[in-house]
Parts: C-alpha cells; structure tokens; sequence
C-alpha cells in the first residue's frame, strides 16, 4: 500500500511532468508561479460526483497550468486538488466565469469539510 507522503509526491511529480510542455515554451516561467494543494473531503458516497464536476470547472479557467485531482486511497472521502497556475492572480480570477461559479454552486452540497491546505510557488519542473 502506497503511503500518503508518497502518493502526494509521486501526484506532484506527476503535475509537473504534465506541465512541462508548457513550460518548456516559456510559458509561465516568470517567478509568479503559483501553487495550491489542498484536500476535500466529500459527503459520504459522493466523491465521484464532486470529483466530476471539480474536473468540469477545471475547463473554464485561464491561467491553469495544470489541475490535478486525485482520489485519496486511504479515506473513501477525501479528494486531493493540486494546481499550478501562471500567476496567483490567475488563480484568483480562476474563480470568476459563470460556468465555475456553476460548477461552485453545485459542489457545495457534496464538501463535507476541507483538510490540509498549502500554497506553493513551482520551481521546477521535469522535462
């Protein structure tokens, strides 16, 4: 059984890699990489229900690099969320289109409860 530490390690590397195209353009490279991973946890029985519409959303946002969601293997519940955006700001306006304020409304009643939560600026990248 994979332990959490590495499932999150291992899910990071894992981001970056699916980023590096992107990054190897030069796109996003500027210091203002911004960062977030953070843990959801669903209403019993509803984690692939949130999990569908988070990756819905995830369509609408500009200035995402990458967003991974990833089901926790020991708590039926909990979903991790790791993101890279180009800018915190992209982060911020991330939040604005109708069709994520949609999707917001909708995931509501399926969040049991927020876990850990950390803001990070990307340094590197694979690739």
């Amino acid at each position: 059984m994979i332990e959490r530490r590495e499932f999150i390690g291992t899910a990071a590397l894992a981001l970056l890699a699916s980023a590096a195209p992107a990054l190897a353009k030069g796109e996003g490279m500027e210091d203002t990489l911004y960062g977030l991973i953070g843990q959801l946890k669903a209403v019993p029985g509803k984690r692939g229900e949130l999990v569908a519409i988070l990756l819905e959303a995830s369509e609408a946002m500009e200035g995402n690099l990458l967003y991974l969601v990833a089901e926790d293997l020991a708590d039926p519940d909990a979903i991790w969320i790791t993101e890279v955006w180009r800018t915190q700001a992209d982060h911020r306006n991330s939040l604005k289109p109708a069709a994520v304020q949609a999707a917001i409304a909708r995931a509501r009643p399926l969040i049991a409860g927020f876990g850990m939560r950390a803001e990070t600026r990307p340094v590197n990248h694979a690739g």
